[in-house]
């Protein structure tokens, strides 16, 4: 059974940090894409970010570029999301994802969702 479990969010106030954590189980997480998507109250879930396999290349969306970075550590079978300047904007619920058949990062793609984390950036 695949579970994508999501900690570290909470309310931080505008230009502070997070760190989001995203544990595996169940899947050859060495060999899976993994991506950050977000949701925000009233809005569609968008991407944030992915960090690709094989390879390990990163993107982003252009509203977090520079400000967040994605990484991973195979051997805690972990994908973080460091999330630096917070915006009142970056409010939302955020969700890793696993892909087995990365191609374009439709989310259609990715085969696991987590639960999801609430960020709450306040001005």
């Amino acid at each position: 059974q695949v579970q994508l479990v999501e900690s570290g969010g909470g309310l931080v106030q505008a230009g502070g940090s997070l760190r989001l954590s995203c544990i595996a189980s169940g899947l050859a997480f060495s060999r899976y894409t993994m991506g950050w998507f977000r949701q925000a109250p009233g809005k569609e879930r968008e991407f944030v970010a992915v960090i690709r396999w094989p390879g390990g290349i990163t993107n982003y969306a252009n509203s977090v570029l520079g400000r967040f970075t994605i990484s991973n550590n195979n051997a805690k079978n972990t994908v973080y999301l460091q999330m630096n300047s917070l915006k009142p904007e970056d409010t939302a619920v955020y969700y890793c994802a696993a892909s087995s058949n990365f191609r374009g990062g439709e989310e259609s793609e990715y085969n696991y969702w987590g639960q999801g984390t609430q960020v709450t950036v306040s001005s």
